[in-house]
């Protein structure tokens, strides 16, 4: 039976952090699907192709993997598309007690058999977020450490066309 794994974020943008998670979850099943989130509360740096367009960048090394986007409860994704599995990433304490939290609300919205499961980050990962990285960008810090080399560009790429406006 083939394994269908969901791996969701907003990845504005995806870090080292979102790979890793992305990496591994890529061996524990058929299929992943890296779906990028749309939420009309944030104010994104990337727009949601600009994030679609960077990962599959990104990821291409990586066969069992496609890149989708939606908007919504995650439930109704999960519910849509008979996803087996949802991955979650986990930093440190604070996010457990979040994602627990979500992933106890979901159960009760699958309508299929669908398992939550958690991975830790690498610990050397395990301090970045994506708002961080927005922060240091915007004051000019060196990223490099902190995303892939894609993302590093396309960051660079849209800040330079921000500043000719």
């Amino acid at each position: 039976m083939t394994k269908k794994a969901l791996y969701t974020g907003s990845f504005d943008p995806m870090t080292y952090g979102h790979l890793d998670i992305i990496e591994r979850a890529s061996k524990i099943c058929d299929q992943l699907v890296v779906g990028v989130i749309y939420n009309l509360y944030k104010e994104p740096f990337f727009t949601l192709e600009e994030r679609v367009n960077i990962i599959k960048e990104t990821v291409s090394h990586i066969p069992n993997i496609s890149v989708d986007s939606f908007s919504g409860l995650l439930a109704n994704y999960v519910n849509e598309n008979k996803f087996d599995i949802v991955v979650r990433g986990l930093r440190a304490t604070t996010d457990f007690e979040y994602e627990i939290q979500m992933a106890q609300v979901n159960a009760g919205l699958y309508s299929g058999n669908t398992e939550t499961i958690f991975l830790m980050t690498d610990p050397q990962y395990s301090f970045i977020s994506s708002s961080a990285v927005r922060e240091l960008h915007a004051f000019n810090a060196d990223i490099a450490k902190y995303v892939p080399q894609t993302v590093l560009r396309c960051m660079k790429e849209k800040k330079i066309r921000e500043e000719k406006r």
